[in-house]
């Protein structure tokens, strides 16, 4: 069968270019070696009938604001997609029963800010008025491909418009650790702690340089713009594309999991399947996977690049993450107060020392004796994701060793995942019960996901890594894959990649799928 593109792999990335090459005219095919659509993007029962968890990812915030959405939102819409906004966003409890949060009223965050300091609450504004100057400009750097003509139009601009004091701050901000950003901007450490969680969340420790921008946009834009969930389950948006993609005359190929990629005269010509069945592509093949997994793997005997072989296939993960799901009778009662209970996001990570703690432990292959937490609570923005007056948490641990080498508490005396998993889920739980004692009694059922289950889910989360890939300056902007291949294009002619492991990395933002398909089909 011929197509003019297929897409190997049904993230969304992948499905988003499929969907938008499809509206130009395109015959396109998906194939994913899942028995369900959408990679990373998974709802399912885990724990008990009726409680439905996002697996992976649950923040849609991204891909709600996206360019993509603003071109293929009406259409997504009638095929089903919704979504549930949050206007408390994320917060941060304190062993004291103090918390910072964040909201999308301007004014409430500035009262919080003013608890801890007069000056943090003239810091906030402050930092509010500047993200009212800088979101333009950096949102667009975010939706370019990178390098493009674009940018240069863009740079003068943003230079015309703001001055070169500006290009120069927004340089330094750019190139920034997170510590070095709040040192600079803040008084308290507690705000400091409750930003700088973000940072881990793309593998940048308090003091990794390149990681201020993280924080810094997503508190303001949660401030500007509020968070979005999936109405009933993060898979909402994933449907929405697959039924829209088929309406399009596209096809989506389960349980056909790719081979290999085929040649012909040295170009990608289409891919066959585990099973032996053939497919061609007369247009692109686009690899919705990990650089590692396509020079390695799906290019037998490589591209005929041997340096751009070997750059790709060292491209190199984030640490590890664990999932727990828990089903539950209600919330957690937190200590630091009820109100804690309408935020989307809770980080159990009380100051930025801890967090470098954290993260040296897991690179060091050690288990953290005190791992950050990433509490979600999804019920508490759409309820219809648990039977009536139950719950469900979606926790995320940070940081881990896809390989452990011992403990940080030397407690757990095992290296294998699959059998110590679980004790180390009691130790996230034991923390959490910390700040909301009597959580344990309200649980009804739990499902652990070790980093090496998440892999088994999913290849591209390689040992735990939920990034597609570090974002570390060394492999972010013009260096995300490759040098000298960011921009889609592999040394193979016909054959191109998307994913978190592409510029603009990772997040539910189908920037990538999104810049390809209208770089072919223009």
């Amino acid at each position: 069968m011929n197509y003019d593109a297929i897409i190997v792999g049904s993230g969304h990335n992948g499905l988003a270019a499929a969907v938008h090459l499809a509206r130009q005219g395109w015959k396109v095919g998906v194939f994913e070696r899942n028995k369900v659509a959408g990679g990373a993007v998974q709802t399912r029962e885990v724990t008990l009938p009726g409680f439905r968890h996002d697996l992976f990812a649950m923040n849609l915030g991204l891909f709600a604001g996206s360019p993509f959405m603003r071109a293929h939102g009406e259409a997504l819409t009638r095929h089903g997609l919704a979504f549930a906004g949050a206007g408390d966003c994320f917060a941060t409890p304190f062993a004291d029963g103090s918390w910072f949060g964040v909201s999308m009223d301007k004014e409430k965050n500035i009262a919080r800010a003013q608890s801890f300091s007069a000056k943090d609450a003239e810091a906030w504004r402050n930092l509010s008025d500047r993200f009212g100057r800088d979101a333009p400009h950096i949102f667009a750097l975010l939706g370019s491909p990178m390098p493009s003509r674009d940018l240069l139009p863009l740079g003068w601009k943003a230079w015309r418009a703001q001055g070169a004091a500006w290009i120069i701050d927004t340089l330094k901000l750019l190139v920034s650790s997170p510590r070095a950003f709040l040192d600079q901007t803040f008084d308290s450490e507690k705000i400091k702690a409750t930003l700088a969680a973000w940072g881990l969340h793309l593998d940048f420790a308090p003091d990794i340089a390149g990681g201020a921008l993280f924080p810094y946009l997503e508190a303001m834009a949660d401030q500007s713009f509020g968070m979005a969930l999936g109405k009933g389950g993060a898979d909402v948006m994933i449907k929405a594309l697959t039924s829209y993609l088929k309406e399009l005359g596209g096809e989506i190929h389960l349980d056909a999991e790719v081979l290999r990629i085929d040649r012909s005269a040295g170009r990608a010509t289409g891919v066959t399947l585990a099973d032996g069945r053939q497919f061609q592509a007369t247009r692109a093949v686009i690899a919705n996977a990990l650089p590692q997994a396509v020079f390695g793997r799906l290019l037998d005997g490589g591209s005929g690049d041997a340096e751009t072989d070997r750059r790709m296939k060292a491209f190199r993960p984030g640490p590890g993450t664990m999932m727990i799901h828990v089903a539950c009778d209600g919330l957690p009662d937190w200590t630091a107060g009820d109100e804690l209970k309408r935020f989307a996001y809770l980080h159990l990570a009380p100051s930025l020392d801890m967090m470098s703690r954290v993260y040296h432990e897991a690179l060091a292959g050690l288990l953290p004796a005190e791992p950050v937490v990433v509490v979600g609570q999804p019920t508490a923005i759409d309820s219809s994701r648990a039977p009536d007056g139950k719950h469900i948490l979606w926790l995320q641990v940070r940081v881990l060793p896809a390989e452990i080498r011992g403990d940080g508490k030397s407690e757990i005396t095992g290296t294998d995942w699959d059998q110590n998993k679980e004790a180390y889920a009691d130790r996230v739980l034991a923390i959490l019960e910390t700040y909301a004692p009597g959580f344990g009694a309200k649980i009804l059922g739990r499902a652990v996901f070790s980093p090496i289950d998440l892999e088994r889910e999913n290849p591209n989360l390689l040992g735990g890594d939920n990034l597609g890939g570090s974002h570390h300056l060394s492999q972010n902007f013009l260096f995300r894959p490759a040098p000298g291949w960011s921009r889609y294009k592999t040394p193979v002619p016909g054959l191109y990649l998307v994913g978190a492991s592409t510029w603009p990395g990772a997040g539910v933002g189908a920037g990538s799928g999104f810049m390809l398909a209208k770089m072919l089909s223009k």
